[in-house]
């Protein structure tokens, strides 16, 4: 297993992390990351925005607030015509 470099590992590391590359190069991403803390933080906060990203995505509305936004939406559209 190799080291790929910090400029490799930054530049598909989006890539990496959703394994979307093959093997060989998966595996020098990996290898680097474990050797280099500074790819190995950039790394885990891709990851953590990830996260928080797809959480928040899953989060419904307040209903008080989706009721707002719909009676808005109605206003516009009627005050459109």
């Amino acid at each position: 297993m190799t080291d790929c470099g910090c400029e490799k590992a930054r530049k598909d590391l989006e890539e990496y992390l959703r394994n979307e590359i093959c093997a060989t190069e998966h595996s020098e991403i990996r290898a680097h990351l474990e050797n280099c803390q500074s790819c190995k933080d950039e790394a885990l906060v891709a990851t953590t925005l990830t996260e928080v990203i797809a959480r928040a995505c899953k989060e419904s509305a307040p209903e008080e607030l989706r009721a707002q936004v719909f009676a808005r939406l109605r206003e516009v559209q009627a005050s459109a015509h």
